[in-house]
């Protein structure tokens, strides 16, 4: 049982950087792999990456890939997603999610997500 909270969110230019965080509630987030999801206003909620349970592998959507790191502290009960040069597409409701599957960059293995955090990027 884990609850998430995301925040970091807010309006940046384009070509600028955001640090988005997660914290986890629960006791045992260190079991859970973490992913950051993303949703666009009409559109599907899509993968953008994740991180296994150590921290160990990391999985990241072609769209961030090279631009974008995510990262956790299992002592904070925290994932953290560094988006830079950001670019007006990458606008979305920005969602952290944790899954016990293993298919980790696919939005059907994880089980508990937050509750978002907006990302505006303006031209």
């Amino acid at each position: 049982q884990v609850q998430l909270v995301e925040s970091g969110g807010g309006l940046v230019q384009a070509g600028g950087s955001l640090r988005l965080s997660c914290a986890a509630s629960g006791r045992t987030f260190s079991t859970y792999a973490m992913g950051w999801f993303r949703q666009a206003p009409g559109k599907e909620r899509e993968f953008v990456a994740s991180i296994t349970r150590s921290g160990g592998t990391t999985y990241y959507a072609d769209s961030v890939k090279g631009r974008s790191t995510i990262s956790r502290d299992n002592a904070k009960n925290t994932v953290y997603l560094q988006m830079n040069s950001l670019k007006p597409e990458d606008t979305a409701v920005y969602y952290c999610a944790a899954s016990s599957g293993i298919l980790i960059t696919w939005k059907s293995s994880y089980d508990v997500w937050g509750q978002g955090t907006q990302v505006t990027v303006s031209s």
